[in-house]
């Protein structure tokens, strides 16, 4: 059924849930999991870790924060890999064929172009669950790999933000294939 299984990760925790997902689908079909990483430096949160505001639409620079955003960008570099590491060691004490990569550049376009360039044929990716205009002005990684992807697409669910701003879990994973 599936032999490549690309599972897209970012150190949050519905990422638990893609890695689980993945492992249980590469078990059952002896399918080779691909974990992937997408750093990108000029998201929101990480602009505001770093120091740097985004009160408009350009990133404001100055002398004093050009050092620490370098420091905080190698130090998310470390982590996603470390983050990568842990989770092939255990796919591979399972006996599952994993290997990763971290790569820099647009989630959506860069988990759609790596697909492609390992012959996925599964991509497994998170659903953080925005709605309405939340999804629209935050945009959606999992949205655009569901019509961008070469594969099939499998998303897993996970908390839903209410209008109320309030999260609740959700327990179900919404399967959606694409050709």
């Amino acid at each position: 059924m599936f032999h490549k299984i690309l599972v897209a990760v970012d150190n949050s925790p519905i990422s638990e849930k893609v890695f689980n997902e993945a492992v249980s689908i590469a078990k059952a079909t002896n399918a080779n999991l691909m974990l992937l990483n997408v750093l990108s430096p000029f998201e929101e949160s990480y602009l505001n870790s770093a120091g740097i505001y985004t009160n408009s639409y350009y990133p404001t620079f100055n002398a004093n924060n050009i050092d620490y955003y370098m420091g905080a960008w190698e130090e998310l570099k470390q982590q996603g890999l470390n983050y990568l590491k842990i989770l092939s060691d255990e796919a591979t004490k399972l006996d599952i064929p994993t290997e990763f990569t971290q790569n820099l550049g647009d989630p959506g376009k860069i988990i759609c172009e790596v697909s492609i360039n390992w012959n996925a044929d599964l991509i497994i990716i998170g659903r953080r669950g925005h709605r309405g205009l939340n999804e629209f002005f935050l945009g959606s990684v999992s949205n655009y790999v569901l019509h961008h992807a070469p594969c099939s697409v499998l998303t897993v669910q996970g908390q839903i933000i209410t209008k109320s701003g309030e999260s609740q879990e959700s327990k179900e994973i919404e399967k959606v294939e694409t050709t």
